[in-house]
Protein backbone atom coordinates (compact mmCIF):
# COMPACT_ATOMS: atom_id res chain seq x y z
CA UNK A 1 0.00 0.00 0.00
CA UNK A 2 1.33 3.09 -0.71
CA UNK A 3 0.37 6.58 1.03
CA UNK A 4 -0.66 8.61 -1.43
CA UNK A 5 -1.74 11.73 1.23
CA UNK A 6 -5.24 11.29 0.17
CA UNK A 7 -8.49 11.41 1.77
CA UNK A 8 -9.20 8.35 3.94
CA UNK A 9 -12.92 8.51 2.22
CA UNK A 10 -11.98 9.38 -1.35
CA UNK A 11 -8.41 8.18 -1.95
CA UNK A 12 -7.34 7.86 -4.70
CA UNK A 13 -5.83 4.69 -3.27
CA UNK A 14 -2.79 2.34 -4.51
CA UNK A 15 -1.61 -0.86 -4.07
CA UNK A 16 1.27 -2.96 -5.00
CA UNK A 17 1.60 -6.97 -4.60
CA UNK A 18 5.11 -7.22 -6.44
CA UNK A 19 5.65 -10.94 -6.06
CA UNK A 20 2.18 -11.54 -7.91
CA UNK A 21 2.27 -8.75 -9.92
CA UNK A 22 -0.74 -6.76 -9.11
CA UNK A 23 -0.99 -3.42 -9.20
CA UNK A 24 -4.86 -2.71 -7.55
CA UNK A 25 -5.97 1.60 -7.84
CA UNK A 26 -9.23 3.71 -6.28
CA UNK A 27 -10.62 6.61 -7.74
CA UNK A 28 -13.63 8.06 -6.19
CA UNK A 29 -16.83 8.68 -8.77
CA UNK A 30 -17.41 12.22 -10.17
CA UNK A 31 -19.45 14.59 -9.19
CA UNK A 32 -22.85 14.17 -7.77
CA UNK A 33 -21.10 13.35 -4.08
CA UNK A 34 -21.78 14.08 -0.62
CA UNK A 35 -18.46 13.99 0.83
CA UNK A 36 -17.02 16.65 2.68
CA UNK A 37 -14.41 18.04 0.62
CA UNK A 38 -12.40 16.34 -2.38
CA UNK A 39 -9.94 18.15 -4.37
CA UNK A 40 -11.29 18.89 -7.83
CA UNK A 41 -8.39 17.02 -9.23
CA UNK A 42 -9.68 14.20 -8.53
CA UNK A 43 -13.00 14.30 -9.37
CA UNK A 44 -12.95 11.18 -11.77
CA UNK A 45 -15.98 10.15 -14.31
CA UNK A 46 -15.88 6.23 -14.35
CA UNK A 47 -16.77 6.68 -18.76
CA UNK A 48 -13.43 9.11 -18.87
CA UNK A 49 -11.44 6.74 -16.77
CA UNK A 50 -12.54 3.36 -18.89
CA UNK A 51 -11.71 5.27 -22.12
CA UNK A 52 -7.90 5.29 -20.83
CA UNK A 53 -7.76 1.43 -19.21
CA UNK A 54 -5.66 -0.93 -21.74
CA UNK A 55 -7.69 -3.89 -20.78
CA UNK A 56 -6.78 -7.31 -21.46
CA UNK A 57 -7.37 -10.62 -19.95
CA UNK A 58 -5.11 -9.40 -16.86
CA UNK A 59 -7.22 -6.55 -16.17
CA UNK A 60 -10.32 -6.20 -13.80
CA UNK A 61 -12.68 -3.35 -13.60
CA UNK A 62 -15.00 -3.06 -10.63
CA UNK A 63 -17.62 -0.65 -10.32
CA UNK A 64 -19.67 0.88 -7.97
CA UNK A 65 -22.06 3.54 -8.84
CA UNK A 66 -25.92 3.80 -7.35
CA UNK A 67 -26.09 5.83 -3.62
CA UNK A 68 -24.75 9.23 -4.45
CA UNK A 69 -27.34 9.33 -7.55
CA UNK A 70 -30.42 8.60 -4.71
CA UNK A 71 -31.37 11.99 -3.95
CA UNK A 72 -31.13 13.26 -7.61
CA UNK A 73 -33.67 12.79 -10.28
CA UNK A 74 -33.40 9.17 -11.77
CA UNK A 75 -32.95 10.74 -15.41
CA UNK A 76 -29.25 11.81 -14.52
CA UNK A 77 -28.54 8.57 -13.14
CA UNK A 78 -29.61 7.23 -16.41
CA UNK A 79 -27.63 9.50 -17.98
CA UNK A 80 -24.30 8.64 -16.28
CA UNK A 81 -25.14 5.01 -16.91
CA UNK A 82 -25.55 5.49 -20.15
CA UNK A 83 -22.52 6.79 -20.56
CA UNK A 84 -20.52 4.31 -18.34
CA UNK A 85 -22.14 1.29 -20.63
CA UNK A 86 -20.89 3.12 -23.68
CA UNK A 87 -17.15 3.30 -22.65
CA UNK A 88 -17.47 -0.12 -21.07
CA UNK A 89 -18.85 -1.21 -24.46
CA UNK A 90 -15.92 0.67 -26.16
CA UNK A 91 -13.19 -1.00 -23.63
CA UNK A 92 -14.45 -4.71 -24.54
CA UNK A 93 -14.34 -4.02 -28.22
CA UNK A 94 -10.35 -2.99 -27.85
CA UNK A 95 -9.92 -5.49 -25.11
CA UNK A 96 -12.28 -8.01 -24.95
CA UNK A 97 -10.79 -10.34 -22.12
CA UNK A 98 -10.82 -7.50 -19.89
CA UNK A 99 -13.62 -8.23 -17.16
CA UNK A 100 -15.63 -5.92 -15.34
CA UNK A 101 -17.86 -6.32 -12.29
CA UNK A 102 -20.51 -3.97 -11.84
CA UNK A 103 -22.08 -3.89 -7.73
CA UNK A 104 -25.82 -3.67 -7.41
CA UNK A 105 -27.16 -1.22 -4.96
CA UNK A 106 -28.04 -1.92 -1.01
CA UNK A 107 -30.85 -2.02 1.15
CA UNK A 108 -29.99 1.17 3.94
CA UNK A 109 -30.56 1.36 7.54
CA UNK A 110 -33.18 4.05 7.72
CA UNK A 111 -33.79 6.71 9.88
CA UNK A 112 -37.27 8.74 9.73
CA UNK A 113 -35.10 11.47 7.83
CA UNK A 114 -33.94 8.80 5.08
CA UNK A 115 -37.07 7.35 5.33
CA UNK A 116 -38.84 10.25 3.94
CA UNK A 117 -36.28 11.59 1.86
CA UNK A 118 -33.67 9.14 0.46
CA UNK A 119 -35.94 5.90 1.21
CA UNK A 120 -34.68 2.16 -0.70
CA UNK A 121 -37.56 2.48 -2.69
CA UNK A 122 -35.17 5.02 -4.67
CA UNK A 123 -32.09 2.77 -3.84
CA UNK A 124 -34.24 -0.42 -5.43
CA UNK A 125 -34.88 1.66 -8.54
CA UNK A 126 -31.65 2.63 -9.63
CA UNK A 127 -31.32 -0.79 -9.00
CA UNK A 128 -33.38 -2.20 -11.35
CA UNK A 129 -31.98 0.71 -14.24
CA UNK A 130 -28.49 -0.74 -13.46
CA UNK A 131 -29.40 -4.16 -13.88
CA UNK A 132 -31.47 -3.15 -17.57
CA UNK A 133 -28.95 -1.05 -18.88
CA UNK A 134 -26.49 -3.90 -18.54
CA UNK A 135 -28.56 -6.28 -19.11
CA UNK A 136 -26.91 -7.24 -22.91
CA UNK A 137 -23.61 -6.03 -21.56
CA UNK A 138 -20.40 -8.34 -21.19
CA UNK A 139 -20.29 -7.65 -17.58
CA UNK A 140 -20.58 -9.51 -14.24
CA UNK A 141 -22.66 -8.32 -11.25
CA UNK A 142 -22.13 -8.58 -7.89
CA UNK A 143 -25.90 -8.65 -6.20
CA UNK A 144 -25.02 -6.42 -2.89
CA UNK A 145 -28.88 -6.20 -2.95
CA UNK A 146 -29.78 -10.01 -2.63
CA UNK A 147 -26.75 -10.41 0.00
CA UNK A 148 -27.47 -7.85 2.42
CA UNK A 149 -31.27 -9.02 2.17
CA UNK A 150 -30.09 -12.19 3.12
CA UNK A 151 -28.09 -11.90 5.63
CA UNK A 152 -29.09 -11.61 9.58
CA UNK A 153 -27.01 -8.35 9.82
CA UNK A 154 -28.87 -4.96 9.79
CA UNK A 155 -28.92 -3.39 7.01
CA UNK A 156 -26.33 -0.30 5.90
CA UNK A 157 -25.58 1.74 3.55
CA UNK A 158 -21.99 0.83 3.22
CA UNK A 159 -22.61 -3.10 4.56
CA UNK A 160 -20.70 -5.13 7.54
CA UNK A 161 -17.36 -6.85 7.21
CA UNK A 162 -18.83 -10.21 6.98
CA UNK A 163 -21.19 -9.12 3.65
CA UNK A 164 -18.49 -7.21 2.18
CA UNK A 165 -16.47 -10.67 2.32
CA UNK A 166 -19.37 -12.52 0.53
CA UNK A 167 -19.36 -8.93 -2.33
CA UNK A 168 -15.52 -9.89 -2.14
CA UNK A 169 -15.26 -13.69 -2.69
CA UNK A 170 -18.13 -13.40 -5.54
CA UNK A 171 -15.39 -11.01 -7.40
CA UNK A 172 -12.78 -13.26 -6.87
CA UNK A 173 -14.82 -16.17 -8.45
CA UNK A 174 -14.98 -14.01 -10.98
CA UNK A 175 -11.68 -13.61 -11.50
CA UNK A 176 -10.52 -16.86 -10.65
CA UNK A 177 -13.05 -19.19 -11.66
CA UNK A 178 -12.86 -23.24 -10.58
CA UNK A 179 -13.01 -25.91 -13.62
CA UNK A 180 -16.78 -26.26 -12.51
CA UNK A 181 -17.59 -22.45 -13.02
CA UNK A 182 -15.97 -22.27 -16.50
Amino acid sequence: EFDLQSSNQTGPFLALDYANNILMTFHSHGPPIRFGSMPVSQLRYIANELDHVVGGTRTVIVIGIWSHFSTFPIEVYIRRLLNIRKAVVRMLKRAPGTLVIIRTANPKALTLYETLTNSDWYSLQRDKVLRAIFKRVKVRLVDAWEMTLAHHLPHALHPHPPIVKNMIDVILSYICPTADNL
